[in-house]
């Protein structure tokens, strides 16, 4: 049911992802217009779906869930990279950018400073969420991750999906809001198995 997402599944999981995170508390932050954030966030999520190829990308059969993984280690982007990026990020972002940039900023800053499997973004398409496909792709992705025998973490926006993450064996580690009026985020980690 989950297997590798290839280069092919990119428009389908970032219209997907678009629709899961469609009233997202970071996403409504960055976005606050309905209408703009239903234009912008299928752009944004193809260019982080493209963002996280080096990592583990999977995907149910047709595009129902979706995680997206950083492998421990990943570097940032270099010089050279972040200007390739750019024109399409801002493209994709307009006059969101600065909020997108607080959002990041404070993500960067609350991230675990261990070598760790990074859990970037876990979507399910609405209709079919509460069907067990989320916990399904995120429990394939730490069968996969265990072999290196480091945590996992993730950070979330939407208060509901805490009891989820924990059921999967993460715990909550800290509780933080981005500046100048940004969501709640709870830092999560899930330690080797």
């Amino acid at each position: 049911m989950i297997r590798d997402a290839t280069a092919a599944d990119g428009a389908a999981i970032a219209g997907m992802l678009a629709r899961a995170f469609a009233d997202d508390p970071a996403m409504c932050y960055i976005f606050p217009d309905p209408r703009d954030r239903a234009k912008r966030l299928p752009r944004l999520f193809a260019l982080l779906y493209d963002a996280d190829a080096p990592g583990l990308r999977l995907v149910t059969g047709e595009a129902q869930a979706a995680t997206l993984w950083q492998r421990p280690g990943t570097p940032q982007a270099g010089t050279i990279d972040l200007l390739r990026r750019a024109i399409p990020l801002i493209g994709a972002l307009g006059f969101a950018l600065p909020r997108a940039l607080r959002v990041g900023d404070a993500l960067d800053a609350h991230a675990p400073p261990e070598r760790h499997w990074y859990l970037h973004i876990a979507g399910v398409d609405p209709a079919f969420q509460g069907k067990g496909l989320g916990g399904a792709s995120i429990r394939e992705g730490l069968a996969r991750a265990a072999a290196d025998g480091l945590p996992a973490y993730l950070e979330t926006a939407t208060e509901r999906n805490v009891a989820l993450y924990r059921s999967l064996g993460f715990a909550v580690t800290s509780e933080w809001h981005v500046p100048k009026g940004g969501p709640k985020f709870w830092s999560m980690l899930r330690a080797p198995d």
